[in-house]
This record gives C-alpha cells, structure tokens and sequence, in this order.
C-alpha cells in the first residue's frame, strides 16, 4: 500500500512524484510507456521548450530526464509498460489493476496521464505507412540525422513552427506546407518564423508522396488555384495533432469534459482521494503548459497528504528551508 501512486510518468507525473516524496509519502509512478517522459521521450524527444521557468532553451528529452533525475532523490517506484486498466475503491484506499493482471493498492491516487493515449494524425495519403520510418516521420526523433537533407514540415500549430525553426541550419532546407495562411502557434514564433529562411508553402497540402524504398520527393496542390508542384525531399514531419483517447479511464467513474477529467481548484475530482494534473485535466482557468501542470501537481499532493493525514500542514514550506536526500538517478 502506497501513500499515492501517480498514473503517468510524464514531466508533470515525475514532478508529482519528487514533490511527494517531500512531502514524505510513499510514491508509486505507472505508466503505459516503456520508459519515463511521457510525450517529452515518446512523440518529440529533440524538440526544444523554451518556457519553462529557468531553461532559456532545454530539449524536451533533457527536459524528462532532468526531472527524472529530481524524482529520484526520493526512490518512487517504477511500473512501466504497464496500462492501468481499472480502479476500484476500498475500504482504506484503492486497488488499481493493469492491464497484465497485476494489482496495486493506493491509499490516494493523483492521475497526470497527459493527454491520454495517443496517436498521430495522419495526412491519410495511401501509402503513408509505407514511408514511416523510411523519410516520414511524426514531429521529429533525431534532429542530428537530419544534418545537410532537405526538410519539409506539415503543419500550422506550434509544433509544425517550432519544428522548422529548430531545423533552420540544421538541414539543408526547410519547407513549411500549410493549408491556411493563418498559424495556431505562439505570436512570437510566428514573427520568427516569418523572418528566418524557412520558405512557406501557403494554402497547400501534400497530396502524393514519391520513392520505392525511401522517399524522395512530395507533391503539393495548392487549396485555391488546385496547382501541384513536386518539391524534393529527404525527410517529411507531419505536424497536424494527435488523436486522444482516455481508454480505461473513462470507466472509473470520473465526472468527464470531453477527453478531459474535471476537477476543482484543489485538483479534486469527484471521487474521495483521487486528483488530477497536468493536460488530463479540466477547470474554469485551465492552461495546457507543463509549467501549470507542474503546479497543479503539488497542489494534488498537497490536498492528497491531509487526505491521508488530516493533521498534517496543507503547505510544509519552502524547499530551500529543508533537508533533502542526495540526487541519485534512478533505475527505472
């Protein structure tokens, strides 16, 4: 039986569990990913982050295991590759099973499962799957392989911009490809972008792709005048979304938003002793950052220990007025 055992290993999750172990309370993280990082490892590991508190610019990979590093000052312990799959409550606290058979008891639980599982969006182009990994790709693994190839981005949001700015001297060239002359991301971004030697491809979608073993080239058509031109091409990353889906989750019992679980501002959801953080979850000033996710989690873990402890102090002071154990990087 744990104090709390977090679902989701992600940067908001690892963060949870350091602060946790803080709080003295015995920690268990779970997640359906092999490793921890959550998105940060799993979709963008090269991708940098520019706003969170202290890093001017950090990659989300170094990122994930800076604050993997942090969590294991305390020793949480890991279940990896592993999905929940139920929680049921008991008397003095909840039994969580997974999806291999194993079970595991909580005297609290606090999910920060991101956005759920999680797929990309394709461009649905008959052989797409074909390319995977063979010159198309979801975002971007490994920027260093990229190095002198010519680059074209598919999208409109924050990750298609940052992305191509990322690879700005990196590659040899870089294409953006949107369907609009509009972009969803960040105002400052955008004014970057406009001014780097990205070339734009407005109003444009990518409607062939071309090559036998790997791809060499796409073809576009343009939304409003339905010309098509072939643009060279060593790598394609599609940047248009994910599909979500709170999977097992949704049978728990959880009042939902949409794909979202619904919260107050103590991260209580309406289940006694069960909280959420992070993307996962929703209420009236919610923003989707890892900076607010962070905060939202201590104040789960906060909530969580005088739920196990009514006795105890609601916030236990400043960490620069404590002791803590040395880092040490855990073995996860």
């Amino acid at each position: 039986m744990k104090d709390v055992t977090i679902i989701g290993a992600g940067p908001v999750g690892l963060f949870g569990a350091f602060y946790a172990g803080m709080r003295g309370m015995s920690v268990r993280v779970v997640d359906s990913q092999p490793q921890t990082g959550g998105q940060l490892t799993a979709l963008y590991p090269d991708k940098p982050i520019y706003d969170m508190p202290g890093f001017p610019e950090i990659s989300a990979r170094d990122l994930a295991n800076a604050m993997a590093l942090q969590a294991g000052r305390f020793h949480p312990e890991y279940v990896l590759g592993c999905q929940a799959e139920s929680l049921v409550q008991l008397e003095q606290g909840w039994r969580l099973g997974t999806k291999n058979g194993d079970v595991y008891l909580s005297r609290t639980v606090i999910i920060c499962g991101g956005v759920g599982a999680f797929q990309p969006t394709r461009i649905g182009l008959e052989n797409e799957s074909h390319f995977l990994g063979k010159g198309l790709g979801y975002g971007v693994q490994d920027r260093a392989a990229l190095v002198g190839k010519r680059v074209v981005v598919v999208g409109g949001g924050d990750s298609a911009v940052d992305w191509a700015l990322a690879l700005e001297g990196v590659a040899r060239s870089v294409t953006l490809i949107h369907r609009r002359d509009q972009f969803r991301a960040h105002e400052e971004s955008v004014a970057t972008l406009m001014r780097s030697s990205v070339a734009l491809r407005l109003w444009e979608e990518v409607v062939e792709l071309k090559g036998s073993d790997k791809l060499v080239a796409v073809v576009t058509q343009n939304r409003q005048t339905q010309e098509r031109t072939e643009l060279p091409c060593d790598f394609l990353s599609i940047n248009i979304g994910y599909k979500t889906d709170l999977g097992p989750i949704r049978s728990w019992g959880l009042e939902l938003q949409k794909n979202k679980i619904v919260v107050n501002s103590l991260m209580e959801t309406n289940r006694p002793g069960v909280y959420a953080a992070g993307d996962i979850c929703t209420h009236h000033a919610k923003l989707d950052l890892i900076a607010t996710g962070v905060g939202e989690v201590c104040i789960a873990v906060n909530v969580a220990k005088t739920f196990i402890n009514p006795d105890a102090k609601r916030f236990p002071g400043h960490s620069s007025d404590m002791t803590l154990p040395p880092i040490v990087k855990e073995e996860a």
